[in-house]
């Protein structure tokens, strides 16, 4: 009886000290992050984006000309136009979970966005309400809302006009 009550002993005491190392450093990770930081948790439900404007240079997207689809064609393009409002926007098929991504953007400086239609869809929301004069946080509410679902992709079939 002693030995059972001295092995439950051990096991709390383990349980605690365990408890006490990981609860500092979940805190202090989380206030780590600024307010430029990309926002996200694995908890999340909205996925990761940047909440400001870049302050520096962004990467370049991919040449639309690497990839034979004309809808991914139009979907680099139109990245390469938008990529400040890119950055600030959450991608709902979770690429910062299985890619590391940290915004929209980098579905488009990668080849992840040419095979993937939440990418394109989003990009393609983002750039028609950056069209209607929207800012970024407009369109993350958008987007959070599920508005991207409703782009009519059919429209971006053929090459866009330049502009």
């Amino acid at each position: 009886m002693a030995a059972i009550q001295r092995f439950v002993g051990i096991a709390i005491l383990f349980g605690c000290a365990l408890g006490l190392v990981l609860v500092p450093q979940r805190a202090a990770s989380q206030s780590a992050q600024g307010a430029d930081s990309p926002q996200s948790s694995a908890d999340d439900s909205v996925p990761a984006f940047h909440t400001r404007a870049p302050q520096g240079d962004l990467p370049a997207t991919m040449d639309p000309e690497l990839f034979a689809d004309p809808v991914v064609q139009n979907a680099y393009a139109v990245a390469a136009k938008i990529k400040k409002a890119l950055y600030q926007q959450p991608c709902y098929c979770h690429c910062d979970r299985s890619q590391g991504h940290k915004s929209l953007l980098d579905c488009f400086t990668s080849k992840h966005g040419s095979g993937c239609g939440t990418c394109i869809y989003e990009d393609f929301y983002t750039f028609e309400q950056s069209g209607k004069g929207k800012s970024a946080a407009q369109i993350r509410a958008g987007i959070i809302k599920g508005e991207w679902k409703s782009v009519d992709a059919t429209k971006y079939k053929q090459p866009l006009p330049a502009k």
